[in-house]
């Protein structure tokens, strides 16, 4: 876990049975959604942190997997095992129990597991928001915890009496909000099953994810910070993205764990898309790497469980990386890796790529050396417009980064032909070296009180 934790910062670790409510008070705590909340015992699965202020106090929060009690989970045990070194990690433990069922035996197993970390534990009552709850408060008293906090997290009664004892037993002074290092964002994205969870477990060098054979095991988007040669990647793992049909048919929980890693891609500088090397390119993953696309990140392409292919010549990973552009054409410009994630094969070279497609993300071109490139390729390849009218390239201007966006301005109004547009992308890529990144380009026509700024552009 001390991967996971920013520096400087005290850990705090929800604790408890499933279902009791540690995902809508980790929501409430953090002021995000980023734990999927939903009346099935066991939805959470994997170890998810944020961080948390209260009164110029800050903390990183911690959530677990529903510890002991009743579970029809397949990956329980697993999820158990996750919930052992959170707890293994904790500054302070929130052991959350359900006001509305009482103590049960459940509950006093978590509590001998608490004890024998020996670390300091608030207990939080949580449901506390009707009569019967609160007359059955007493009963928690008897597993010899204090403080018992009675609370109510999905409404936010109690929420922070529980802070301040939180804060006090970690005395936890007042401070300002640490600085926020420089980071890269980082989304493994692809279907369900192709090996996200091991390739973070691979990179992270812990066993910090949930792995199993079953399709769906991640559901929440996690974060873990990865310090890399003076870098800092946060790496995001996310629920297996499946065709919306698929997805509507699964249920509730699937359908928020799909938005949650869509938005988890909306937020990232780099997308990694794993693809299965013994099954190949899929339709289903170019609908999740159309997603990578749309948003405007980085996009690596990485090829796992490639210590199963047999023929590993230059010949079958030519053809292999052919069959893979053909089949995600609107990714060429996505650098293609073959690794393994079981075995850490190639792992390094992927942080490598990551880290420098990041950078190309952020590159600007200098206004003079822009145009004089412009000026080279559109007398090579003049323009081409849907209308097939004359188009001169008057000057052009890169307007932003991340992804890389350019404007050309024209001597009439249109647009480009996608195939002449394809064209100065390539060219744009392969001269400032904007690897693995989209590149976004505008057209408009001049205005007339631009004519007098042309020659000024250009120098």
């Amino acid at each position: 876990m001390a991967s996971q934790n920013t520096p400087g910062k005290r850990t705090v670790v929800l604790v408890g049975r499933p279902n009791v409510g540690k995902s809508t008070l980790f929501n409430r705590l953090t002021g995000a959604r980023r734990a999927i909340v939903a009346p099935i015992a066991g939805t959470t699965r994997d170890i998810i942190a944020a961080d948390a202020e209260w009164q110029g106090a800050h903390v990183t929060v911690v959530d677990t997997g529903g510890m002991f009690g009743a579970s029809k989970d397949p990956l329980h045990e697993l999820v158990l095992q996750q919930g052992h070194r959170a707890i293994a990690s904790a500054d302070l433990i929130v052991f959350v129990m359900d006001g509305r069922e009482g103590l049960v035996s459940g509950d006093e197993e978590i509590a001998a597991t608490v004890r024998q970390s020996g670390r300091p534990v608030v207990v939080a009552v949580n449901k506390t928001d009707d009569r019967k709850a609160q007359a059955r408060l007493v009963e928690f008293y008897a597993l010899g915890f204090d403080p018992v906090i009675p609370i109510a997290s999905e409404h936010g009664t109690g929420v922070g009496d529980l802070l301040d004892a939180v804060t006090s037993r970690l005395t936890l002074g007042k401070s300002e909000a640490p600085a926020e290092p420089e980071e890269t964002k980082v989304a493994i994205i692809g279907r369900p099953n192709v090996g996200k969870s091991s390739l973070v477990n691979r990179l992270l060098k812990e066993e910090r994810m949930v792995v199993s054979e079953m399709a769906g095991t991640t559901r929440d988007p996690v974060d873990s910070i990865l310090k890399w040669h003076k870098q800092q990647f946060r790496i995001v793992d996310t629920a297996g993205i499946r065709r919306a049909g698929k997805v509507a048919r699964s249920g509730e929980i699937e359908a928020v764990s799909v938005m949650l890693a869509r938005r988890a891609i909306a937020r990232a500088d780099v997308a990694v898309l794993l693809i299965d090397a013994v099954e190949g390119p899929t339709d289903q993953d170019a609908t999740v790497a159309g997603e990578a696309e749309r948003t405007g990140c980085g996009v690596i392409i990485a090829v796992n469980k490639w210590d199963l292919i047999e023929d590993r010549s230059n010949e079958k990973i030519k053809h292999f990386d052919d069959y893979i552009k053909q089949t995600l054409k609107f990714l060429d410009y996505a650098p293609v890796l073959h690794i393994s994630a079981r075995t850490g094969d190639r792992t390094p070279k992927l942080l490598e790529t990551i880290d420098r497609v990041a950078k190309a993300r952020l590159r600007r071109v200098p206004t003079g050396e822009l145009n004089r490139f412009v000026e080279a390729v559109t007398q090579t390849h003049a323009p081409v417009s849907p209308g097939k009218k004359h188009v001169r390239v008057l000057y052009a201007a890169q307007t932003g980064v991340a992804p890389p966006t350019f404007v050309f301005f024209t001597n009439v109004a249109t647009t480009f032909h996608f195939s002449y547009e394809r064209y100065l992308a390539n060219r744009l890529r392969e001269a400032f070296g904007f690897d693995g990144t989209p590149i976004r380009l505008e057209v408009r026509a001049r205005r007339r009180e631009d004519k007098g700024k042309d020659e000024k552009r250009r120098s």
